[in-house]
């Protein structure tokens, strides 16, 4: 479990220094470049807001949104809610969520990784927000007390955890009751092959920690949600599956067509 973490922790602190190096050296790479250690989207992470919505945001939120879903578009955010935004990363989803619920509202990202945290407090100076706190931990221990938050979001994080049954224990935790459980995450449908799980940098990827749809019913349930609910948003050919140093065969490729779909999961906290 702590070299999933760490792994996860030292790949997006580089994505996030890559990126304040970007911002900081105008001259030497544009959005997204490389040159300056930030990488192009993959297809998992590629198209997933309307420019109306990233047009008002610092450019950095938008280079480091690693997504695999809009779960602020699909939560059905309302004016005065308090949201909690598992896994921040450089705050696209927060500063999205702070314009929804308005001043009245608020909005807390949580996130492990110091560099994320460094790019989010840029964004969130640069966009002016005020209803918004970055918070450093773990989303296996979310520092906020019981029934703090009416609204929990995530955009393809949980399935990088390796205790996804404490994750979702506190997050039920701060829910208030009646709130609302509405991430993006990876899903897969079917087997997959141990090999590929095994890979680490596949589970950086978003892809070797994913869970069934079965199972993440199963966990959402034991952990006390109901009205659970899975709707499938984008469906991957193989050949966008970040494989890593696993090299699959010509009959893995076919029996993993398909299989890796990105989803928005719904549950209420009765």
């Amino acid at each position: 479990m702590g070299d999933v973490k760490q792994a996860v922790r030292e790949r997006y602190g580089a994505i996030a220094s890559g990126v304040i190096e970007s911002q900081t050296n105008q001259g030497c790479c544009g959005p997204a470049a490389s040159c300056c250690g930030t990488t192009e989207k993959d297809v998992i992470s590629r198209d997933l807001y309307d420019q109306l919505e990233t047009g008002a945001l610092p450019e950095a939120a938008v280079l480091a949104s690693l997504g695999c879903g809009n779960p602020t578009a699909l939560a059905q955010l309302h004016p005065g809610e308090t949201v909690l935004d598992l896994g921040s990363g450089g705050g696209i989803d927060v500063l999205l969520s702070a314009k929804r619920v308005g001043p009245q509202g608020f909005v807390y990202g949580l996130d492990m990784t110091d560099e994320m945290l460094a790019l989010a407090d840029r964004n969130k100076a640069a966009a002016g927000a005020t209803n918004v706190e970055f918070l450093r931990g773990d989303i296996e221990s979310i520092p906020l007390p019981d029934n703090a938050v009416d609204v929990i979001i995530s955009n393809c994080v949980i399935n990088l955890a390796a205790d996804k049954d404490r994750v979702l224990a506190e997050a039920f935790r701060v829910l208030k009751p009646g709130g609302r459980f509405a991430v993006s995450d990876v899903v897969v449908r079917g087997e997959v092959p141990d090999d590929l799980r095994r890979q680490m940098e596949s589970w950086v990827g978003c892809i070797a920690g994913a869970l069934s749809e079965d199972d993440y019913r199963a966990k959402l349930a034991a952990a006390g949600f109901g009205d659970v609910s899975l709707e499938v948003t984008r469906v991957y050919s193989i050949a966008d599956v970040p494989v890593g140093a696993w090299q699959p065969t010509e009959q893995e490729k076919e029996q993993l067509e398909g299989k890796f779909v990105s989803a928005f999961v719904r549950a209420e906290k009765r």
